[in-house]
């Protein structure tokens, strides 16, 4: 499988509860699709969220948010895990 980083940018700040609510709901999700959503980064004042995602590519990633609670992201990128 390959690696993904994904981008959502909000219309304003973000709770970091809300968006462990929302990974939670990926995470009970993403088995459908043969993803697996590893971890997330917020900026709460920006309203960035990014999720690092293993998945057989990244329409698979973008099915999971969809059905999971709607938040799609604005881009997601192909990456490789440095050191």
């Amino acid at each position: 499988m390959a690696l993904f980083m994904d981008v959502h940018t909000l219309d304003g700040p973000v709770g970091i509860a809300d968006v462990a609510q929302a990974h939670a709901a990926d995470v009970a999700t993403q088995g459908r699709y043969g993803v697996d959503y590893q971890r997330y980064w917020v900026d709460q004042e920006a309203g960035k969220i990014f999720c690092l995602v293993e998945a057989p590519d990244a329409e698979a990633a973008a099915s999971v948010h969809r059905e999971a609670h709607g938040l799609v992201a604005d881009a997601i990128f192909a990456v490789a895990e440095g050191s």
